[in-house]
């Protein structure tokens, strides 16, 4: 259901994706300190691309690629490109797939970066599976860079009463990338806070975004009223909290062969 959501929220979804930029600056922000000078990159789970135009910003030679698996959504991609973009080959290539089977060889990418998607994912082992294909794709010595929404998100609905879903901690994210081969990852959190001054503002802009019945469950409208009924009010307006959480991990060298022998590497003097 998740894909047909996703597909008919292309057109509506920029007006709405006020979260996802922010997230966006920011995950950018952490990259400035990160000496890395990819020849390709990936946004994997890219939406409209503000992802890639962001990256491609900082890495003006890199190969862009932009991943989703709803076709609408990457025709947006291609659209807000141009056509001077695409005679010159700037135009990010775009790649219909889903995060956890990857159309790509092995050892090809230099950064891949995921903005509030893999959270989507419906279990943890298929956020482990999206991590070891990531791992996969990623050369050794690439980063993967990501934010997801964190279980504190929407806690004021969900005590009102609101079906929200029980995303993973940042402990058991770290636990996945590490079980997918990564090392040593990074994690960080935090809340950020949208507000609205009616519940249906908030209503619009989750379905714009086609995360409404995702984020937010399947209630009747009488169920509905009583949420917001129930939904404390701040200065006046609604808020609405996200818990983000942010990791980056880097492929190493692999230590065991693919037989299960150590591998040990000898370094002249």
């Amino acid at each position: 259901m998740m894909r047909k959501d996703f597909a008919d929220a292309a057109a509506s979804y920029d007006s709405a994706a006020v979260l996802a930029r922010e997230v966006g600056q920011r995950m950018a922000e952490r990259l400035a300190v990160v000496r890395l000078a990819p020849q390709r990159f990936a946004d994997i789970g890219c939406a409209t691309g503000d992802g890639v135009r962001e990256l491609q910003r900082r890495y003006p030679t890199a190969l862009p690629l932009a991943v989703d698996f709803a076709r609408p959504m990457l025709q947006a991609v291609a659209a807000h490109a141009g056509w001077w973009a695409r005679q010159r080959g700037r135009a990010p290539r775009c790649i219909n797939a889903d995060a956890r089977a990857l159309p790509l060889a092995a050892d090809r990418l230099d950064l891949v970066w995921s903005n509030l998607m893999l959270h989507w994912l419906p279990e943890p082992a298929d956020l482990r599976l999206a991590f070891a294909e990531m791992q996969r794709v990623l050369t050794t010595g690439g980063l993967l860079h990501f934010a997801m929404l964190g279980p504190d998100t929407l806690k004021e609905l969900r005590a009102a009463g609101a079906a929200t879903p029980s995303f993973l901690d940042m402990h058991d994210i770290g636990d996945l990338l590490v079980a997918a081969g990564f090392a040593d990852p990074v994690m960080e959190m935090e809340m950020l806070t949208l507000t609205y001054p009616t519940p249906r503002g908030f209503l619009a802009d989750q379905r714009r975004l086609g995360v409404r019945d995702g984020l937010l469950g399947r209630l009747g409208w009488r169920q509905w009223r009583q949420v917001f009924a129930a939904w404390e009010r701040v200065d006046g307006l609604l808020p609405a909290r996200f818990e983000i959480v942010y990791g980056h991990a880097w492929k190493v060298a692999p230590r065991v062969a693919l037989d299960g022998r150590a591998i040990v590497r000898f370094q002249k003097p």
